[in-house]
């Protein structure tokens, strides 16, 4: 019998890594309204860390900046507006 030395080799396969979301001179706060808009979805809500790809620390961040600007009625809490097509 002909045994191949490595019979579950995995292929190497190649990957772009993924720039994050949040660069280092970004800064997260309530006034920066591009910055914030990424992170919630279309209905108003709170994306997940897993979802936003960012660290524990910027999530938490991240969502007292929503949250403020939510409070200052820069965001809406709720984004509700169903759209009826004819």
């Amino acid at each position: 019998m002909n045994k191949s030395k490595r019979p579950f080799t995995k292929s190497k396969r190649s990957f772009r890594r993924r720039l994050p979301p949040i660069q280092s001179w970004d800064r997260i706060d309530y006034r920066n309204m591009s910055l914030i808009s990424r992170f919630i979805s279309e209905q108003g809500k709170i994306l997940s860390r897993r979802v936003n790809r960012v660290t524990l620390k910027q999530q938490r961040l991240i969502t007292i900046a929503i949250k403020q600007a939510r409070i200052l009625s820069l965001l809406p809490f709720l984004n509700n507006q169903k759209q009826f097509e004819r």
